[in-house]
């Protein structure tokens, strides 16, 4: 008898077990399908705003506005909106937002509501226009693949090759970004003498600008063969990281200036 209800005493656990397995999938499925329907809503009303600037042909430059007005729409639902961050061939279609407080956007959505997806965001005092010499956008690691969920495809040179440049659109400019380094980080203690790439923003001299240059192309896993020089722009991508406590994994590209020459 003993033996029977400790058989049925592992059978119900097991039972059990399971159910809250399933629960838990079914539950992340749901909220991975319900983040990817969210997310093509936010680019549905991008698409609008374009197409009805081709229809009655009008140019962005065109307009007497500070804002771009394509982006219109979406700044009267969130005017915490302030870019617009793609790489072709990729998921990474996401809208850039900043808020007063630098957590809030690593649990909320675009629309303002609690969501572990979050949004891809810069923090409070990133300037935007200007843009300050290196722009740090965060965003999640999403085991779906969402947000900067395959960012670290970036680890593989081939999947580089495919994927050179990243686009940037603040609310005011158009930019195209070559990538120069690929790396992984950690967030260390304040107190350790080592190159934190979370901290760099702004070069006020050539100096403190090479420091930054110098050390991700070091740090990057392969040459990308892009190189800079003092008075160029970055923006650095930047998610969680597995392979160590605190780990980070990083993109740095820089704003190619051709694209206002040609």
């Amino acid at each position: 008898m003993k033996s029977e209800k400790k058989a049925l005493i592992i059978r119900v656990l097991l039972l059990i077990i399971i159910i809250v397995c399933i629960v838990q999938i079914a539950t992340s499925y749901y909220l991975s399908i319900k983040n990817k329907k969210k997310q093509e809503n936010i680019r549905d009303i991008l698409e609008v705003e374009k197409f009805e600037q081709e229809v009655e042909g009008i140019q962005d430059d065109e307009s007497d506005k500070d804002m771009r007005q394509r982006y219109e729409e979406l700044y009267s639902i969130n005017s915490d909106l302030v870019g617009w961050l793609s790489i072709e061939g990729t998921d990474i279609d996401y809208p850039v937002v900043q808020h007063e407080d630098n957590e809030y956007y690593l649990s909320h959505d675009f629309y303002g509501n609690e969501d572990k997806y979050g949004c891809l965001f810069v923090k409070n005092f990133v300037s935007i226009d200007p843009l300050n010499t290196n722009v740090i956008i965060y965003g999640h690691s999403m085991k779906d693949g969402s947000m900067f969920g395959s960012l670290d495809e970036y680890k593989s040179e081939r999947f580089y090759k495919q994927h050179p440049h990243i686009s940037f659109d603040t609310l005011y400019d158009e930019g195209t970004y070559d990538v120069i380094a690929v790396f992984e980080s950690q967030v260390y203690e304040d107190d350790e003498d080592i190159f934190k790439y979370y901290q760099f923003y702004n070069a006020n001299t050539e100096e403190e600008f090479s420091y930054f240059y110098d050390n991700v192309k070091k740090l990057s896993i392969y040459d990308t063969g892009v190189t800079a020089e003092y008075g160029d722009t970055f923006i650095t991508l930047s998610t969680c990281s597995y392979h160590t406590e605190e780990g980070r994994f990083v993109v740095v590209a820089k704003l190619n200036k051709k694209q206002y020459i040609d």
